[in-house]
């Protein structure tokens, strides 16, 4: 069995701060790192190839060069190997052209039986990508993937996510998952794998020429979405704490209310 695994490296949201003055993102020093629920996508797959021997899992990636690094990581923690897509004519692309960029790749690895991906990243949370990679290589796709419950020959049953539960679906292979984090918990690299991706694991580089995309198929000139400003909300007021009996708080809250002439 073959698996395909879509990661992104994004920065750190714990870590990012809003310039005041020209509304931008500070990127200056900010970690970046293996997006959350792909690395769950990862896991996914590392998790069928452990209970199917001779499965092989590879990882694509759209980034600058720096991107190599979260990819060396993915191979630390079990990946087979990694493929990244890097070109100065891929920057700026929007959810759209992004997975007309990713698609194109894929079908250069080609021979793949589930792609797995994170539901959304977190740098961007449209949950886009997935979905319209999947439609771009013609594949059925399941979201929202919370357990993969049976593979079976030529297809797979997965629980799908949902407010008040969960579906299960059976979909033909190959096919595309998008995978939530209530799916597993993602493993630790191990000192032998970190060794083997840093020593024995060149990763493939491939630009538009290589995955046959003309410049206007992908980066800035195909995103019809079109980001104005990024900003933070002003920060709220203090809040005010209330003490004493029930009484007492219920009177207290009653008071500021009408001093604020909203009762």
């Amino acid at each position: 069995m073959k698996i395909i695994v879509c990661a992104k490296q994004v920065p750190d949201t714990n870590e990012v701060k809003i310039d005041p003055v020209k509304n931008t993102l500070i990127r200056d020093g900010v970690p970046s790192i293996l997006n959350p629920d792909d690395a769950n996508a990862l896991e996914a797959a590392l998790t069928v190839k452990d209970a199917n021997p001779g499965t092989t899992v590879s990882v694509i990636s759209m980034g600058p060069p720096q991107a190599m690094y979260m990819l060396r990581e993915c191979i630390a923690m079990g990946a087979d190997d990694a493929y990244l897509l890097s070109s100065r004519a891929f920057g700026g692309a929007d959810t759209c052209a992004t997975s007309t960029t990713l698609a194109a790749g894929i079908k250069k690895i080609g021979d793949y039986d589930i792609i797995f991906s994170g539901r959304q990243a977190i740098d961007g949370d449209t949950a886009q990508v997935g979905p319209q990679m999947g439609q771009r290589l013609g594949l059925p796709v399941v979201t929202y993937v919370q357990k993969v419950r049976e593979l079976k020959e030529g297809s797979v049953i997965v629980e799908r996510q949902l407010e008040d539960g969960y579906e299960v679906v059976e979909v033909p292979t190959p096919a595309v998952l998008t995978c939530v984090k209530e799916l597993n918990e993602p493993r630790y690299m191990s000192v032998a794998g970190i060794i083997h991706a840093c020593e024995d694991s060149p990763i493939t580089v491939w630009d538009e020429n290589d995955v046959e995309l003309a410049p206007e198929q992908c980066g800035l000139t195909a995103s019809p979405t079109k980001v104005l400003k990024s900003f933070t909300p002003p920060p709220k007021g203090k809040g005010e704490m209330l003490s004493g009996t029930v009484d007492e708080m219920a009177k207290a809250l009653v008071g500021r209310l009408n001093e604020k002439h909203i009762i």
